[in-house]
């Protein structure tokens, strides 16, 4: 499935196996896969044969999809999603999970009706609750898997103390819970509160209210309410008279838009509305933004935590899911990496490209302009270069990286990557320039074995010939970064037999041969210092770009890590106003006592946001990974060190 593409029918996500356990169907895996988009998530939850389904065909824009049941037998099992680009926003993909209807007397598993809200939860960024009639007493105590919640969910993965571990966890359920929003389907009363007309959400918080009191009755009244007002950032209501008359009920999935109750298409328009321009993107606890792929991979970490017998742990799932992410986006980044490096060559050899293009053939260009050598000048701007862009496409996928750890795992390939190219430039470098003195030099032996040296006055001729096609080599282009050391070497190599046309040329007085051996020897010694020059060069040249290269990599991860600092900060700043908002109205109804429990948790929040900073992470963790600059430049001695000793030993 292509990012963001449409899916032409739901699928099953989670289904529930022949064992009773739940587990991640593949096929839902393959299409999350393939969805690199930031997904917004939302569920429906709900008793069976209340409709649910019906609504998130309206969402997906479409009259049927999500299977519809006109008898008791409840249609949807297990969790269904159906992926679709997002109507509102370019870029990010809309995924709607129908969950299996909870109350099914049929299936009779009140446990398996548990974790299937709990995954709903889990799972989306909104939550719709869908029930029939009123929101009265018994419609509120039937959201009893909501109280099951703190059993089945833990933020953190130790508990120190369990009484107080559990109540401080509760509180920062808001910070990571999905928005809530509440249908009423079938509502025919009028929308009034003591006799004054009220707005739907006026009429959800009328119905969510508190009684004072301690005694058990009351107790369990609260509960299913405090947990609603407790854990969701924020709630919405939307009610809906029947859509139809009931004779046509049946048949709803095939009744066109226009022949249901007016009334029942405005409150379903208001309802896509609102879901599609205030549901969020979905995010990790950290405030990563989820794509399906990750999703996929976070379904897949929820149930089997929850098939093994354990509780999910938020904090668990995002370390887990971290590793698998950061791993991938190391290869992925690797990837682009050495995709850049391969416009070496490229850059190098484009102003040789027309001559080939009109001599050779196609393919024999391209199999030219593939080959090293190129100068380190090249070799250098492209790595930085394309160093910077792997880093960028890292940070974009990865996170949880705290420590570094990936970062300097991604260092390190680049690294090796980086070695064994200038490796292969040398070599090439030293092929060519080999050859390239061989050609060069071919006259000159011919003339060598037929004496033409050994005569009288040989040696000037000898000096003239070779000074000649030292100028020739290197007016030569392109020889790469080993031009001079080859030179040296070669020059090295052909000294005894300069030596010996010295000395055997009669021409030349004792006095004579001894100024040009003095001579001979400081020509020696200049190219010996011209090599020295060129690798001082080149080391100066990689010392340079390393530094660049550092400053980039430090400067992207403090952007990317001021950015996630940022995105914890906002997840605090939502749950203090959620709790704010609370605490007005606890205090408004007399609730002081709650009131005052809350503030120690709106005091937690604060602290906590006031304790966010990436400085003592890059301070501890990342500038000791990246080291200095000289660190950088021996790694990659030591690396081009221990290639060069292993093809040695070959």
């Amino acid at each position: 499935m292509a990012c963001g593409s449409h899916m032409p029918a739901p699928v099953c996500l989670i289904e529930n196996g022949h064992d009773g356990k739940l587990f991640v169907t593949k096929d839902a895996i393959d299409i999350l896969n393939g969805i690199n988009e930031p997904v917004v998530v939302v569920s429906i939850v709900g008793l069976y044969r209340t409709g649910k389904s019906y609504l998130m065909n309206r969402l997906a824009g479409q009259q049927s999809g999500f299977a519809l049941g006109n008898t008791v037998e409840s249609k949807t099992k297990g969790i269904w999603m159906w992926c679709v680009p997002h109507p509102s926003v370019k870029g990010q993909t809309l995924m709607l999970l129908d969950t299996e209807g909870l109350g099914d007397v049929q299936k009779g598993d009140s446990k398996n009706d548990g974790w299937i809200f709990c995954l709903a939860v889990l799972l989306s960024s909104t939550l719709v609750y869908n029930s029939r009639g009123t929101i009265d007493d018994d419609a509120v105590q039937k959201l009893q898997y909501i109280t099951e919640l703190a059993e089945q969910i833990k933020i953190r993965s130790s508990s120190p103390s369990e009484d107080e571990e559990e109540e401080e966890e509760n509180s920062q359920f808001v910070c990571f819970f999905p928005s809530f929003v509440w249908v009423v389907r079938d509502f025919t009363l009028d929308l009034e509160i003591n006799g004054k007309t009220a707005t739907e959400d006026e009429y959800l918080k009328y119905a969510l209210k508190l009684r004072k009191g301690l005694s058990k009755k009351n107790t369990e009244y609260n509960l299913p309410r405090e947990c609603i007002r407790r854990y969701f950032p924020s709630r919405k209501c939307f009610v809906f008279p029947p859509p139809a008359s009931p004779e046509n009920m049946r048949r709803l999935e095939s009744l066109r838009l226009e022949d249901l109750v007016g009334d029942f298409r405005e409150a379903a328009g208001r309802f896509c509305e609102y879901t599609f321009l205030k549901s969020p993107v979905k995010t990790l606890k950290g405030g990563h933004r989820v794509t399906g792929k990750l999703l996929g991979q976070l379904a897949k970490i929820y149930v089997e935590t929850i098939s093994s017998g354990k509780v999910p742990c938020l904090d668990n799932a995002v370390v887990a899911l971290a590793n698998l992410e950061n791993k991938a986006a190391v290869q992925e980044a690797l990837k682009v990496y050495q995709s850049g490096m391969e416009e070496v060559s490229y850059t190098f050899l484009f102003k040789t490209f027309l001559f080939w293009l009109m001599h050779c053939t196609l393919s024999m260009c391209f199999q030219v302009m593939n080959k090293f050598p190129v100068s380190m000048e090249n070799i250098t701007n492209v790595h930085q270069k394309s160093s910077s862009l792997a880093t960028s496409e890292f940070l974009k996928r990865s996170f949880k990286d705290e420590k570094g750890e990936y970062i300097a795992n991604l260092k390190e390939d680049i690294d090796m990557h980086y070695t064994k190219l200038l490796n292969q430039n040398e070599m090439a470098s030293e092929r060519k320039c080999k050859e390239l003195l061989k050609d060069l030099f071919s006259d000159m032996n011919e003339r060598l074995q037929n004496g033409e040296y050994s005569q009288c006055g040989g040696y000037e001729i000898y000096c003239r010939d070779r000074d000649a096609i030292i100028a020739q080599y290197r007016r030569e282009p392109n020889k790469g970064v080993k031009a001079e050391a080859v030179l040296n070497e070669f020059l090295n190599d052909r000294a005894a037999e300069a030596n010996s046309i010295l000395h055997a040329d009669k021409k030349l007085t004792e006095n004579e041969r001894k100024i040009k051996e003095g001579k001979e020897k400081e020509e020696l010694l200049q190219q010996k210092c011209k090599e020295e020059e060129e690798k001082r060069i080149e080391s100066k040249r990689m010392m340079e770009v390393e530094q660049e290269r550092q400053k980039d990599t430090i400067k992207q991860m403090k952007e990317n890590f001021d950015k996630e600092m940022e995105q914890r900060r906002e997840e605090m700043d939502r749950a203090m106003e959620s709790k704010l908002k609370e605490q007005e109205e606890l205090l408004s109804k007399g609730f002081k006592e709650k009131a005052d429990e809350l503030q120690e948790e709106i005091k937690s929040f604060k602290e906590k946001k006031e304790g966010i900073s990436a400085g003592g992470v890059f301070k501890d963790y990342v500038m000791p990974l990246l080291g200095t600059g000289a660190d950088l430049l021996s790694n990659l001695f030591m690396h081009r060190s221990l290639l060069k000793g292993l093809k040695a030993l070959k």
